[in-house]
Parts: structure tokens; C-alpha cells; sequence
């Protein structure tokens, strides 16, 4: 007579053959014979020991069954409780499944959910998992982002643009956009170029225009504005450049013309010693012409106000001619007998000031005594009186003195005698 002992298991809560041992259908296993009483006659020294081996075989071998089926009865309730029903949603995209893992980190391990410091997860990983729960991944996108004319990288979740930017905060009323505000971030990210409404005033003409404009260059928002700019006008900040929020932009009306300038080229002096000339005597042998330079400039005039001339180029249209000099170097005598006892400071005091280069009104006395150049040159002099050194001059008086007397000199001779 045997027992029959019938295992079942259940799929729900036995999913692999490795947790239950592969044990799927009922399995008969076959019981230990009773053993039948002894009599007092198999109890002797008779014994057979070979069938009690046997019997002790069975039991081991039936062991280890045992044991498998009690596991399976004490922890089917355990892994029902170990196994969670949750609802991941990665990016947008939500499916519903059934883990045995302990917390957020494990459950995006398993399921092969790779993230980036970036992105964003909720519950935070490392959160426990409940039956019922529910965990989101939103991955990060690059935004190469150029606000304004500076151009940044950010990261974001936000499915499309609008919200993106609205996540940054910037205000996209009346802005410059490069896509559409509803275009979709994609994994690879975008590239999108924001240029946001800025308050601007130009100045141009004498009058103020205040424009709202999200232009790209100063240029286009003086346009705007109603000013054109003609020829080589051009604005107080350039033209090219990002108008910023409260920017005054002025105007430059520009003409540019040029202007011819002529002047004079100094002429040089060739200087000649002369051995046959009084010491100091100076005689013209040609007289110097300046030259002529001719100068083109470029004037520019801004709003009206003339601007410092610029250089263009040089011409000279008439070379210098140099003036050619005798100098004298022979000692001129100081003294003639009987004159120097005369008060010839008096004398020049009276017909010159007492100045050696005076000249009369008409041009024809000159020195300190007022020569005429006839008499000067038949005392010995050369070129004019009011040219030769005041000694010179004082000696030729001397000589006209001994050939005419005090009478040379009409109306100041008086003075001679003191």
C-alpha cells in the first residue's frame, strides 16, 4: 500500500523555472512503505541487511523533494507581495508593467532607461516603488539658444519651443522667432534663435522717433523708425550692430567734399663772403621768390558742422628760388680825423629815431643819418644805407662830414657841435 502525495503550482506567482524548480504539473511522488510488525522470529540475529539500506536509500532520495514542495507552499505569498505594478512613462510615451524591483533606480535599470544629469525624474531615483505607482522620464535636449545676440547652450524637457522659452522666462510677445514657437524639440536638439521686442529712439533730422522693434541690426530699426539712410550716412553706433532695449541711436548725415588750399614754400638764402665789402655790409645779389604748394583736403561735414580737414595729397605747382647774399669781411675803419669829436648820437637821434634801419616815407633815405642810396654808394657803401651795421654807417657820415660839413644834413646838423 503507497501515498500519493500531488504538488500544483501556480503560474501567476511562479513565472520562472528557475524560482520554482520547473515544477509545473502534478507530480506523484511515491510514499514510504509501511513497515509490517516483526515477528519474534525476524527479530533474531537473521536479520537482513541489505533491505534496510535500501529503504534508508529511498528516504534520501525523497528528501530533497520535500523539501522544494514546503518552500514553494511558504513562499508563494512572498513573491506576490514582491511583485509591483507600476506605470512608466518615458518621455510622453506612458506602458504599464510588473517588477520586482526595490526603488526608481532599479526599475529604469531593468528596463534599460539610460539618463543624463539633465533630465528629469519623478519620483527622484532612489525612491521606493509601490504597487500602483507611477514613475516619469523626461530626457534633456540641448537648445543652443541665441537670445539678443548672445548665444548660449541650455538644456530643457519641454517638448517644444514655446515651452521652452517659457521655461527660460523669456517673453516671446512680440518676438523675433527663427521656427515656429509649436515646433517640437527633438532628441538631437535645435538650434533656435530668439530676438525679443526692444524699445528704441532714434534721433535724425532734429526730431526723436521711438520705435518697439525686434530687428536684428541698428540699421534695420532706424528703418523702422521711418529714416532712410542716403549715401555715406551713418548712425552714432554701428549700423551692424544689436540695438539693445532704451538704445538712442542719432542719425550722421554725412557730405563729404574736398577743398584746394594754396601756400607759400619759404625760399632759402646763399650767403657769400666778400672780402671787398666793409665787415657787416650785406649786399642782395638776387632777391628770393617763395614757392607754391598746392594742398587737397578732404572735408567732411556731419549734420551740418564742418569737420577738420583730412590731407589728401600734395602738389607743388611753383619750386622756391633762393636768395643769393655778399657778406663783407673787410674791417671797416672806426674813425676819420677831425670828426670824431662830433656828437654823432645826436645827430642820428634827430634824423632817425636814432634806429639804423629807418627809412623815410618816400623809400629814399635810409640809416641812421638818412642817406640817399646815391650818396651812400659814392662814399664807398654798397647796397642800401639802412642794410650795412650802424659802424658802417656812422663811418660813411664821417666821410660825407669832411666832404660837405655839417650842411649835409640840413635841418639836424646843428646837433653835431653839441
Amino acid at each position: 500500500m503507497s501515498t500519493t502525495l500531488r504538488f500544483e503550482t501556480y503560474h501567476k506567482t511562479c513565472p520562472t523555472h528557475a524560482v520554482c524548480g520547473g515544477i509545473h504539473e502534478a507530480e506523484t511522488v511515491p510514499a514510504l512503505p509501511r513497515r509490517a510488525p516483526a515477528s519474534p522470529s525476524r527479530r533474531s540475529a537473521h536479520r537482513r541487511p541489505g533491505r534496510y539500506a535500501e529503504r534508508a536509500e529511498a528516504a534520501r532520495r525523497l528528501l530533497p523533494k520535500a523539501l522544494v514542495v514546503a518552500f514553494l507552499a511558504g513562499g508563494t505569498s512572498a513573491f506576490v507581495a514582491e511583485d509591483k505594478g507600476v506605470e512608466l512613462t518615458v518621455d510622453g510615451s506612458p506602458r504599464t508593467l510588473h517588477t520586482f524591483a526595490d526603488d526608481v533606480t532599479g526599475l529604469l535599470a531593468d528596463e534599460g532607461v539610460r539618463t543624463g544629469p539633465h533630465d528629469e525624474i519623478s519620483p527622484a531615483p532612489g525612491t521606493a516603488l509601490e504597487d500602483g505607482g507611477t514613475v516619469e522620464v523626461r530626457h534633456a535636449r540641448p537648445l543652443l539658444l541665441t537670445l539678443d545676440g548672445t548665444r548660449q547652450e541650455v538644456w530643457t524637457t519641454a517638448p517644444t519651443v514655446q515651452e521652452a522659452l517659457r521655461r527660460l522666462g523669456v517673453r516671446i510677445a512680440g518676438a523675433h522667432l527663427s521656427v515656429p514657437p509649436g515646433t517640437r524639440v527633438g532628441p538631437a536638439g535645435l538650434a533656435l534663435e530668439v530676438r525679443t521686442e526692444r524699445a528704441v529712439t532714434v534721433l535724425a533730422d532734429g526730431r526723436a522717433r521711438s520705435v518697439r522693434t525686434n530687428a536684428a541690426t541698428v540699421r534695420e530699426a532706424v528703418h523702422q523708425a521711418g529714416v532712410t539712410l542716403r549715401g555715406r550716412d551713418t548712425t552714432s553706433v554701428a549700423p551692424g550692430s544689436f540695438p539693445r532695449d532704451g538704445q538712442v541711436v542719432t542719425v550722421l548725415r554725412i557730405t563729404d567734399g574736398t577743398e584746394v588750399r594754396d601756400e607759400e614754400i619759404p625760399f632759402t638764402e646763399e650767403r657769400v663772403e666778400d672780402p671787398a665789402l666793409a665787415h657787416g655790409t650785406v649786399v642782395v645779389d638776387r632777391a628770393g621768390r617763395p614757392g607754391l604748394r598746392r594742398l587737397t583736403y578732404a572735408q567732411r561735414t556731419v549734420n551740418g558742422v564742418r569737420q577738420r580737414p583730412r590731407l589728401l595729397h600734395t602738389e607743388v605747382v611753383r619750386e622756391p628760388v633762393a636768395r643769393r647774399v655778399r657778406v663783407g669781411t673787410r674791417p671797416v675803419p672806426m674813425s676819420v680825423r677831425g670828426t670824431d669829436a662830433l656828437d654823432w648820437d645826436a645827430l642820428a637821434r634827430c634824423e632817425s629815431g636814432g634806429r639804423p634801419d629807418a627809412t623815410d616815407p618816400s623809400g629814399t633815405y635810409g640809416g641812421l643819418y638818412q642817406f640817399d642810396t646815391r650818396t651812400w654808394r659814392g662814399l664807398g657803401g654798397a647796397g642800401r644805407p639802412q642794410d650795412a651795421p650802424p659802424a658802417e654807417q656812422t663811418y660813411r657820415a664821417k666821410q660825407l662830414y669832411v666832404r660837405s660839413g655839417a650842411a649835409a644834413w640840413p635841418h639836424c646838423g646843428v646837433h653835431l657841435r653839441g
